[in-house]
């Protein structure tokens, strides 16, 4: 009775530890993804400053035609 203790658990120890792994995995999987999306952001608020501080400008959008 002693060695089916011991054996089950080894068991629940080994399935403990491929468990930890695989979230291991999945949090270094999620970790990159949050600093790709961080990066994203980062890249978008630079263009909107962009836009923001380009739009006092007339461009093309806000030329008149040479009709009028």
């Amino acid at each position: 009775m002693n060695e089916d203790r011991i054996v089950d658990i080894e068991i629940k120890l080994t399935r403990q530890e491929d468990l930890v792994d695989t979230l291991n995995k999945i949090v270094y999987e999620q970790q990159k993804k949050i600093a790709e999306l961080e990066a994203l952001c980062i890249a978008l608020a630079g263009r909107l400053k962009e836009a923001a501080s380009g739009g006092n400008e007339p461009g093309p959008a806000h030329e008149r035609p040479p009709h009028y």
